[in-house]
């Protein structure tokens, strides 16, 4: 995937230039592999940025203004949105991008996952987005020999092995119980135990 960052290479404008910067500088400080699409020489870029920001998202005069992000053909944001998302440690998410392991932003998701599904022991997550958007939580082993897995809910016929098994475990308990008695019974003498 890579991030398309529609911008003016000639733009008259300070704040442009500022905002542009900003953008570029910080995704190449994240390493994040981008394409600088410039709109000031190049009519195709132009039209297709303005064409594929969406209506709600474009200003009153509907001509979006540079910086603009994309994911491939996926609106991400104009620098506003980018801004707010830098704000929130929550860049990747907002460019449709995994969070690289150790990031802040895969910590975050990492505490979500562990609040909604519970501790992970011997095991890391990954979050992923799929194309239709939905949120995909993997549990990536970090080589050992122990495998822990996540479900968040088991299927009834689970449920029935598992209420099976417990009344078995309880069956062979009581029936070691009686053996232990009939070997053993209880003896009626009172026994007392008076210190030295």
């Amino acid at each position: 995937m890579v991030i398309k960052v529609f911008l003016a290479s000639s733009s008259g404008s300070t704040a442009i230039k500022k905002k542009q910067q900003d953008v570029l500088g910080f995704l190449e400080a994240l390493k994040v592999e981008y394409a600088p699409l410039d709109i000031a020489c190049n009519v195709d870029n132009r039209t297709w940025m303005r064409e594929n920001v969406p209506v709600e998202k474009k200003p009153t005069n509907g001509i979006p203004l540079p910086p603009q992000i994309f994911n491939e053909e996926s609106y991400c944001g104009d620098y506003e949105t980018f801004f707010d998302a830098k704000e929130d440690n929550s860049v990747y998410a907002f460019l449709g991008l995994p969070p690289p392991p150790g990031s802040k932003e895969a910590q975050q998701a990492e505490k979500e996952f562990i609040l909604q599904n519970g501790p992970v022991k011997n095991g890391t997550v990954e979050k992923k987005t799929t194309e239709n958007g939905t949120v995909e939580n993997k549990i990536i082993d970090n080589g050992t020999d122990e495998t822990d897995t996540v479900q968040n809910k088991m299927d009834d016929n689970e449920l029935d092995e598992n209420r099976t098994a417990d009344a078995e475990v309880e069956d062979e308990n009581h029936e070691a119980d009686k053996l232990v008695i009939s070997l053993f019974p209880p003896n009626n003498h009172n026994i007392t135990i008076s210190p030295n």
